[in-house]
């Protein structure tokens, strides 16, 4: 009967753990802000999020202590016009990698609460679904690095 109970146990513990098994099959790679002009008050974060695991992963949302707010928006096309869409989820099937790039998917850094220099690294911290709290390093590009932000001109 002891075994048969340790074995139950072991089961239990290892269904309770899938949740967190499947936010650990989220690789992050890529991340980086382009530096804005100072005193900007809004700026764009790109990444390449992929699920590696078996199970979908949604991203409900995303925070960081350099920020007064971090959200997820995409850039749509409406009526010839770019703008931008703020998403409360973003589903992350299994396989599947969604790329955060200039004129598409992108984190929006609103309100840096100090100024954010090239070659700077932060967190910004990733919530899913589950509860899980994924975070994610991204490196400040300097704005003459060749990568351009994009994100001129949109309407919120």
């Amino acid at each position: 009967m002891k075994i048969h109970t340790r074995a139950l146990v072991a089961l239990l513990a290892m269904m309770l753990a899938l949740p967190a098994w499947a936010a650990a099959q989220l690789g992050m790679v890529d991340a980086w802000i382009p530096q804005a002009p100072p005193g900007a008050g809004a700026m764009a974060g790109y990444l390449t999020i992929s699920n590696g695991g078996d199970a979908a992963v949604d991203v409900l949302a995303a925070q960081s202590d350099r920020f007064r707010m971090v959200s997820i928006h995409e850039t749509v096309i409406d009526n010839g016009v770019a703008r931008m869409r703020e998403l409360t989820r973003l589903e992350l099937a299994p396989g599947k990698t969604v790329q955060f790039k200039p004129g598409g998917l992108h984190l929006m850094l609103m309100q840096p609460r100090s100024e954010v220099m090239p070659g700077e690294h932060i967190e910004i911290t990733f919530l899913l679904s589950d509860g899980q709290r994924l975070p994610a390093i991204f490196e400040v590009q300097a704005a003459d690095a060749g990568t351009k932000d994009d994100h001129a001109g949109h309407e919120h």
